[in-house]
């Protein structure tokens, strides 16, 4: 029997690069996508288009990063797009409904892919690496049925994805309404509000914490009786880093390439005397990390979990009291200051700033009571947020668990599906 592989079932386009003449960041064009950088958490947010796409993928395509140091990252294609050559478009044949199949099949042989990847500095996946990888010898209908629950857990996945980007919104927004803009200030000072009355996105009771006017200062408007402080009045930077005497035997490393605007994609695990160097930050639940390398890439996280060491290259802020850490995380992480410190951040090709630079962050001196009150406003938020990462990360190992089984034959599809049914 010959062996089927990748490309028997699927058709792997391997991108092109268009004339640089012929892209734009007008709209005017397709869509193109170079590698990554353009990569959401599902699906690609391009920046660049071209009237000269060279090669193309469709809506539904598994969109494959071939090179560099992010080869191996994978999104889903919402609608058809030009790919430059760090980019490859993978779709089956013949069912649209295998494509949940067909990225657990690239997903379950990535090892091997990034070790047969050629380059070290460059890695580089070939065509012919993908199009070698085995595809299932099953039925058409078994298969059908493994890529039908494999979808099912990405499409709970992504479920989640949504809820927290959802929750994501919302603790900004009430962020940037309550420290930022100061609307309930503006709002007593139009006299859009009055006392008892509640407005979108405030109880009533909450106006009294705040004052009855905007004065004038060096850092702009500021609510009257307020006066602007740094983030280091509410959290401590780098506060704990090992040491060769404590360092733990088990490293759970989290480095800045796999933090990306919230989310922390992946701990990777090391033995101590294997962990890189920079492995050194220690991290614990409701710290803020920041990236200050390239921090215009946006390599936050707040930390839910124990036992995660974090790189050198990112400051840590830990707050000074536990109702804090929501007004550190947001303020250190808002829009307005990612762009602050990649405009202050220099040294040619890794442009950086200084861990103070994080938390020197100018916030509007707050006190418990305000503090207090936004907390628990925002708190739940951002712990469902936590509790649905930690489902999508079960999910996700569930998945990775059940393929190799459902493929080999060794679990049979009503008993993936009752394990299915329990775990969402």
């Amino acid at each position: 029997m010959v062996n089927k592989t990748l490309a028997d079932a699927c058709e792997i386009i391997m991108g092109q690069s268009p004339a640089g003449e012929m892209c734009n960041t007008s709209g005017v064009g397709l869509p193109l996508l170079n590698g990554p950088t353009e990569y959401g958490a599902h699906h690609p947010t391009p920046v660049q288009f071209t009237t000269d796409p060279r090669k193309r993928a469709k809506k539904g395509d598994l969109l494959f990063c071939v090179r560099g140091s992010t080869t191996g990252r994978m999104n889903w294609a919402d609608r058809d797009y030009a790919i430059g050559r760090g980019v490859a478009a993978i779709r089956h044949k013949s069912h649209h409904k295998l494509q949940p199949l067909v990225r657990a099949v690239v997903e379950y042989n990535l090892p091997f892919l990034l070790i047969q990847a050629t380059g070290s500095t460059f890695p580089n996946v070939s065509s012919g690496l993908l199009s070698n990888l085995p595809w299932p010898e099953h039925e058409e209908n078994q298969l059908l049925a493994i890529s039908h629950i494999l979808g099912m857990l990405d499409d709970k996945i992504e479920i989640n994805r949504k809820q927290n980007e959802t929750l994501e919104t919302m603790t900004r927004t009430l962020f940037k309404a309550w420290f930022l803009d100061f609307e309930p200030v503006r709002a007593k000072q139009e006299g859009r509000w009055q006392r008892g009355q509640s407005l979108p996105g405030l109880p009533a009771h909450l106006y009294d914490l705040f004052p009855e006017r905007l004065v004038e200062s060096e850092s702009g408007e500021i609510p009257e009786g307020a006066e602007i402080t740094s983030l280091s009045a509410y959290c401590s930077l780098n506060p704990e880093s090992w040491t060769k005497r404590t360092r733990p035997e088990q490293i759970r490393y989290v480095d800045l390439s796999n933090t990306k605007w919230g989310r922390i994609e992946s701990v990777t695990h090391y033995e101590a005397d294997d962990a890189p160097s920079r492995a050194q930050r220690v991290l614990r639940p409701l710290d803020t990390i920041v990236g200050t390398v390239r921090p215009g890439n946006g390599s936050y996280a707040l930390i839910s979990d124990e036992g995660l060491t974090g790189s050198t290259g990112f400051a840590v802020l830990r707050p000074l009291e536990r109702e804090y850490f929501a007004f550190v995380y947001l303020a250190a992480t808002s829009r307005e200051n990612i762009e602050r410190l990649s405009n202050l951040a220099d040294g040619g090709a890794y442009p950086a700033v200084r861990p103070d630079a994080v938390s020197s962050t100018q916030v509007m001196r707050a006190g418990h009571e305000l503090i207090n009150a936004f907390s628990r406003q925002v708190n739940p938020m951002l712990s469902g947020m936590a509790d649905n990462e930690r489902t999508s990360q079960s999910l996700t190992q569930l998945r990775n668990t059940l393929l190799p089984k459902l493929i080999s034959g060794d679990l049979h599809i009503p008993d993936a599906e009752r394990i299915l049914g329990a775990s969402i």
